[in-house]
């Protein structure tokens, strides 16, 4: 009956999240509020759906994925440019949010315990959500997304030391000066000995077997896998939370030089685990003691869409950079985490704070994620909105950082897809024909010694199809010895009306081809007959 039940509140879960998500779109509602919102219907609004401890287990493994793939974001040199203003932004942002939401907490007339942990729950900003709508703008290398990153993740390794202390309380022991103490020391020694030897493993010792594996998509996502519950089990031996392990493991594999393709292989995965993970945050929302503090949920709620964005204009603006850069970055901080909602449950388990506590964060929680998201994916027309109201003369620009330039797109080029012999061939002589040449596949080791622009991914997936610029190509070549591959590209060609010249490497696959109107199939076998043949005739043997 344990297991009926499970996978009936299981299917309501995502049957509501479907449904809701369907109409979401007409009305151009997010998607992960659209989650929130089923969540809240199924479990609290209507009480078909109770989350029960199966549930709750896969929320905590979804929790521990998602937090890997958050990880696997955060690659540092993406965002060495944009260091000095992310260290600064993020750091003069957690004092600010932290000290101001303390005293906001303490006039509100919670305790000062209770204000530790809202105030801190109040400080971090989600990088999930935020990554995810970047994502979908496309934004997530612009210079504001490159900010917003190097900033969640100064914010992340705050959380993390602020997860560590936590996790030196012990869940729900009895606690005295020496036993915190103690295990506050054992925690950061822990974490001490997790952060060394993740920096050792993603110089020295994660590149060459993760090299080999990227040239088998299920083995590099297994790999992946493995290496994440690999630290998660590790940190669980040294006393941490599983979140942290999750984390740092995401970290460590997002230094790796084919981190995009990894990214690009488990983003439908990511997908997945949002999709858990706030639909269960709904579910299980308890506003029973919310409803009685609403008008503090309210208040604090509106120090975070308004006081982080504040301070980010502040800090940005005074750094150099401009208005609009300051402004679409400050943005995406308007919002608290899904470390948030980890904290505070670790605050419940130590039996620092109660439940009433986690409650409240709940509430801020789905206010701000819902309110940012919208001025996240609105953020162009806010802008013009308040430049046209001339609120920025109030943020002058101290000094005179770079502007981000407009991002010149690539056109008239060639896409080469498959670097075997016969595609690194064509890739060299059309680089050495002086075309603007793009030779893409899924093993970092056969693009290496290529003279031309190279991308390592799988063009079967979109955002590869959209980094290369496909629609803007000159012409599409494939190499590949993939039917199915190949058909998908001479569809792709033909919607997108872009010619193409595919390897016909086998007499099954021509008339498939040329029903999907190829422009040019390539077919060595018989090319090489004809050949022959001329040769034969030159000579006057035939």
């Amino acid at each position: 009956m344990e297991e009926l039940s499970f996978l009936r509140n299981l299917g309501l879960l995502f049957i509501a999240a479907a449904v809701v998500a369907f109409f979401g779109r007409f009305l151009r509602v997010p998607s992960i509020v659209s989650y929130i919102l089923a969540g809240l219907l199924l479990g609290p609004a209507f009480g078909w759906v109770e989350v029960d401890h199966s549930l709750e287990l896969i929320a905590e493994f979804g929790i521990a994925l998602l937090l890997f793939l958050v990880g696997l974001e955060l690659s540092f040199n993406k965002i060495k440019d944009v260091g000095k203003v992310a260290v600064a932004a993020g750091l003069g942002q957690v004092v600010f949010t932290a000290a101001g939401g303390f005293v906001i907490c303490l006039l509100l007339d919670f305790t000062v315990m209770e204000s530790v942990f809202l105030a801190t729950g109040l400080t971090f900003s989600s990088t999930v959500v935020v990554v995810k709508l970047l994502d979908q703008l496309g934004d997530l290398n612009r210079l504001y997304g490159r900010i917003a990153v190097g900033i969640f993740l100064v914010q992340d390794i705050v959380v993390i030391f602020a997860l560590t202390f936590l996790s030196g309380f012990g869940r729900g022991e009895e606690m005295t000066v020496a036993s915190v103490s103690l295990g506050i020391l054992k925690a950061f020694g822990g974490m001490g000995i997790i952060c060394l030897a993740m920096l050792v493993a993603a110089k020295y010792i994660l590149p060459k077997p993760f090299a080999w594996a990227a040239r088998s998509p299920d083995v590099i996502f297994l790999w992946a896998l493995c290496w994440c519950f690999l630290i998660v089990l590790s940190a669980e031996i040294l006393g941490l939370s599983l979140e942290i392990g999750a984390f740092l493991a995401g970290i460590s594999l997002a230094q790796l030089p084919y981190n995009d393709d990894l990214r690009r292989r488990v983003h439908p995965l990511m997908n997945f685990f949002v999709a858990v993970f706030f639909l269960t945050l709904g579910a299980q929302m308890e506003f029973g003691d919310a409803r009685e503090a609403w008008f503090e949920s309210l208040v604090l709620a509106a120090f975070v869409l308004i006081g982080n964005p504040l301070i980010f204009l502040i800090i940005i603006t005074r750094m150099g950079y401009g208005e609009k850069t300051a402004f679409k970055t400050s943005v995406t901080v308007a919002q608290i985490s899904e470390f948030s909602f980890i904290f505070a449950a670790m605050g419940v388990t130590a039996g620092l704070i109660g439940a009433r506590i986690l409650s409240i964060t709940a509430l801020v929680g789905v206010i701000t994620i819902v309110i940012s998201a919208y001025m996240i994916l609105q953020s162009e027309r806010l802008y013009k909105i308040l430049a046209h109201l001339k609120v920025f003369r109030l943020f002058p620009t101290r000094g005179s950082q770079p502007e981000e330039k407009p991002a010149v797109e690539r056109s008239g080029h060639i896409l080469v897809i498959g670097m075997n012999p016969l595609g690194r061939k064509i890739a060299r002589r059309l680089h050495a024909c002086g075309e603007e040449t793009l030779a893409i596949d899924t093993d970092p080791g056969k693009l290496v010694d290529l003279p031309c622009e190279t991308l390592i991914g799988n063009i079967e997936y979109k955002s590869v199809v959209e980094e290369s610029g496909f629609e803007r190509a000159r012409l599409v070549i494939s190499a590949l010895q993939i039917e199915d591959a190949n058909m998908l590209l001479a569809f792709r060609c033909k919607e997108a009306g872009v010619p193409l010249a595919v390897h016909a490497f086998d007499a099954s696959v021509v008339d498939d081809l040329l029903e999907l109107e190829a422009d040019y199939l390539m077919m060595p076998k018989v090319d090489g007959i004809v050949t022959q043949r001329q040769r034969l005739r030159e000579e006057g043997i035939s």
